[in-house]
């Protein structure tokens, strides 16, 4: 779970900033993103080959 305090002086618009910001770090955006539709599973094995085969081809060059 994510929290941030304020600090002394800190605006409601920085402490935003930076619960966003360790939103990002901790991976709850893109889990919530992963969540937000159902993908069968023939699916998710084929888009995780995709994947596998970009990250080769990526390394190659």
């Amino acid at each position: 779970m994510v929290f941030v305090r304020l600090r002394d002086e800190e605006s409601i618009e920085e402490a935003l900033r930076r619960f966003k910001h360790e939103c990002e770090r901790s991976g709850i955006l893109k889990d919530i993103k992963r969540r937000e539709f159902y993908v069968a599973p023939s699916v998710k094995k084929k888009l995780k080959t995709q994947e596998i085969r970009r990250k080769l081809r990526k390394n190659r060059k």
